[in-house]
């Protein structure tokens, strides 16, 4: 069908998916991130008006379409707009798994349409669209209530886990070759239920430390979804688009479990075997040497080379601004000071990076783990602020800790370590951090904001 335009709307599908593909490249770089997003935006935008002009709505179709459009602009907005950065991770897990879901829903529908009549070929990309579409929706809502601690975040194993997560992926199987078979849209509502069930057993056992990587692979699920869709509906907007995400997921995925010292299978499945990614959440009360923030902004005045290692406490206490003053400050006296930025420091992929880009700081100032280990033994000062398992010696020293195998930003090889934090409470990882009792290291208790600041008006009389 021609558009209003006169043309057709695979050209157009075709310009939507060349935004898509330059937005995941502007996505790379925090330079041209915020020009990415601009022409993801774009594209979606191409993408949705070319499908109204180019479909012929039966009945009331239109009608209940644009409800849903009118719906989700409504509900999304305003929420965009006004959530927390500390509630980014949570925005994130709900958004990917609305997205899975929608794809699942559709594949119903299909198979509605189609009443068995549709090809094999068809019948079974649907199959696998409700099937993982399912899991990725009930995943990130699991994935959400953990973040927003509405469960716990230790790892929560059902009794036989083992057994009961094998006999749901074998009926997954079965009811996905039924469906594929069959096309019977029963037998597709039945593969939609095992589907969430999946989902939910599958995120359930992983514990707070490997939230942030099951997020992305949760996302590469909802990518192949949606091109399972594309597949199924001969659309390549949707093929294109959903392959982008579902590589890009996957990258991303082995990317942070390699950062992390891990492999996949053990995040999903290691605490069914026993293993644990967290631990307890209680306070210690062994004794730390305390600062004040005088000590803290004479130690880095005199410092010639200062690391600043952001975490989750930075976000809680939207303190960026203030970190950010602060580093300027240093810098304007000649010290060296800088970002360590673990990758999997917050609770998702690149949360520090978007954090501080808030506040304006420039890229070349976020060093990587690597990068910053490097030069760590020559490292004056290193002032961890809201951090905790990214900088925890037991990831090298300590094979029974959860943590053990993953690269950290080796904070103790410094001269002096100074903490910022609120209490004696464990990182998310649940494990106590040794390198708090270290003679090398200090304590400041308080609001990271206002910890810092303090630092920041007694550096100013240094």
């Amino acid at each position: 069908m021609k558009l209003l335009t006169g043309a057709t709307p695979d050209f157009l599908y075709l310009i939507a998916a060349i935004c898509f593909i330059l937005a995941l490249k502007g996505l790379s770089s925090p330079r041209t991130a915020r020009h990415g997003n601009l022409l993801g935006a774009i594209g979606a935008a191409i993408a949705v008006l070319t499908a109204f002009l180019s479909i012929d709505f039966l009945g009331p179709n239109l009608i209940v379409t644009l409800i849903a459009v009118i719906l989700g602009t409504v509900i999304a907005v305003p929420w965009a707009r006004i959530v927390k950065m500390t509630d980014l991770p949570q925005l994130v897990a709900i958004f990917n798994g609305v997205g899975g879901g929608a794809a699942a829903v559709v594949g119903i529908m299909e198979l509605t349409e189609w009443g068995g009549a549709a090809t094999t070929f068809s019948q079974s990309a649907t199959a696998f669209a409700i099937l993982i579409g399912a899991t990725s929706f009930a995943g990130s809502m699991i994935t959400f209530a953990k973040l927003q601690g509405l469960i716990g975040s230790r790892p929560i194993v059902v009794p036989q886990a083992a057994i009961v997560m094998i006999a749901v992926m074998v009926a997954g199987i079965a009811l996905a070759v039924a469906t594929a078979i069959t096309g019977n849209v029963w037998v597709g509502v039945a593969l939609l239920a095992v589907g969430f069930a999946f989902g939910v057993l599958l995120v359930l056992p992983v514990g707070g430390a490997d939230v942030p990587i099951v997020i992305s692979l949760l996302n590469a699920f909802t990518g192949l979804t949606v091109a399972a869709a594309g597949f199924a509906m001969v659309n390549t907007l949707l093929l294109v688009s959903g392959t982008l995400v579902g590589a890009s997921g996957t990258i991303l995925t082995i990317a942070m479990a390699t950062a992390m010292g891990r492999s996949v299978s053990g995040i999903l499945f290691g605490a069914l075997k026993g293993g644990s990614t967290a631990g307890s959440t209680q306070e210690s009360d062994r004794p730390v040497r305390r600062a004040q923030p005088d000590d803290v902004a004479i130690a880095l005045a005199y410092a010639q080379r200062v690391v600043v290692v952001p975490g989750y406490g930075l976000a809680v206490a939207q303190a960026q601004h203030t970190c950010a003053e602060l580093v300027s400050e240093l810098r304007e006296r000649g010290v060296d000071a800088l970002y360590g930025i673990h990758p999997v420091a917050g609770r998702m992929p690149g949360h520090m990076n978007v954090l501080l880009a808030e506040a304006n700081v420039a890229y070349e100032l976020l060093v990587e783990a690597d990068d910053v280990n490097a030069a760590m033994p020559a490292t004056d000062v290193v002032l961890v602020v809201g951090a905790n398992d990214v900088v925890n010696p037991a990831a090298r020293t300590d094979p029974s800790a959860p943590i053990y195998g993953m690269p950290i930003i080796n904070a103790d090889e410094a001269g002096q370590v100074f903490f910022l934090k609120r209490s004696m409470r464990p990182g998310f990882a649940g494990i106590e951090n040794e390198l708090l009792f270290s003679e090398r290291t200090q304590l400041l208790f308080g609001d990271a904001k206002e910890s810092l600041g303090a630092i920041v008006a007694a550096l100013k009389e240094v």
